[in-house]
């Protein structure tokens, strides 16, 4: 595992006008610096009084430097693939995330703090500040208050923290994931392993049962918005979940209606199926009717069957179906009880929307 350790000085001020006027990264590889970025930062914006007198950085000094956007690419580079380390984490890291974010990208990195780290590690300490722990554990500070000389302390700091705990896969803060929650490890592996894909995400409990499905045009995002959420309803559901399961479908109504399916007939818990009774609807253009659309993966198809109006089943095939007559493709078919409801989605999408082929029978 690949660590960078970052320090950032900022303009001060309100929260919301902070920009940063420094920032030092120190790629770890838990042996020695692999990669190392120092550079000062043109905030284009003034530095509170405040700052200047602590930091030593003024307006003049940042007038030649860089601006974030122009630093931006190299920050990704130094970051890519690690975790983000710093001394109160949780500051820097925001305020990093705030400049990405007023470029229109999402700065996203699984994080760890030495401060709330030192609080386990180092339990007798009467203060977690970096200069007081540097001063009680003897670690050597030079250029105290700039970005540089902070970084290589918490390094040192770190450092210390390895040398008592190696793994501390445990501690590291996922994104999109709040860790108050007590993900367990296993949980957070298989989130980490999801893709970023459309298709169907199934939830199941310890016993083996659904608990939820939903269709998702990214699987990934869709599981991280889960543990995101702090609602009752949503904690309890996170609580529940001891597998996750997915299913990577390319067409949207296939998606829509397999969804539905599961709902309908495994009841889940946190996910039931909306049986509402439509008694005014539309009919289907003919009696019975072939939906083709796309399926799991090119050349396979998706393939919805309607007979004397009503929804029978759904399948996916190869390209041998177009051989195939009528009752081959209804005997491979799965299932489905005709509700109104289930009715209602697919006459929706297919007024709205387009698939690649209907055959009318």
């Amino acid at each position: 595992m690949e660590y960078v350790i970052i320090d950032l000085e900022t303009t001060g001020g309100k929260p919301e006008d902070e920009a940063i006027t420094e920032i030092a990264a120190y790629r770890y590889d838990g042996h020695e610096i692999i990669d190392r970025f120092v550079s000062l930062v043109n905030p284009e914006r003034p530095i509170h009084w405040y700052v200047k007198k602590l930091t030593g950085i003024n307006n003049k000094m940042l007038r030649r430097a860089p601006k974030f956007y122009e630093i931006a690419k190299r920050v990704i580079e130094i970051t890519e693939g690690a975790v983000f380390v710093a001394h109160n984490a949780s500051f820097d890291y925001r305020v990093l995330k705030k400049e990405f974010a007023r470029l229109g990208y999402n700065f996203e990195r699984p994080k760890l703090c030495t401060v709330k780290l030192s609080k386990t590690f180092f339990p007798e300490q009467p203060s977690y500040s970096l200069g007081n722990l540097c001063e009680a554990l003897h670690i050597p500070v030079s250029n105290r208050h700039r970005a540089s000389g902070d970084a290589l302390a918490t390094l040192e700091l770190f450092k210390m923290i390895l040398n008592r705990e190696r793994n501390l896969a445990e501690k590291i803060e996922v994104p999109g994931i709040k860790p108050v929650k007590k993900i367990s490890k296993d949980i957070i592996k298989q989130i980490d392993e999801l893709p970023p894909k459309k298709g169907i995400v199934y939830l199941y409990n310890k016993y083996d049962r659904l608990i939820g499905v939903y269709y998702t045009r990214n699987i990934k995002k869709k599981i991280n918005n889960l543990y995101i959420k702090d609602n009752p309803k949503s904690l309890d559901l996170q609580r529940e979940i001891n597998k996750i399961d997915y299913e990577l479908i390319q067409g949207n109504l296939i998606n829509r209606l397999i969804t539905w399916h599961y709902r309908y007939t495994k009841n889940p818990a946190f996910t039931p199926c909306s049986k509402r009774n439509y008694t005014h609807h539309e009919a289907f253009s003919n009696d019975n009717m072939l939906l083709i659309d796309k399926g799991h993966h090119t050349g396979e198809k998706s393939i919805i069957y309607i007979e004397n109006q009503k929804v029978a089943g759904y399948g996916f095939f190869e390209l041998e179906w177009q051989k195939a007559d009528i009752e081959t493709i209804k005997q491979r078919l799965t299932p489905v009880e005709n509700h109104p409801s289930l009715q209602k989605i697919i006459m929706d999408y297919l007024q709205k929307h387009r698939i690649e082929k209907i055959i009318r029978l």
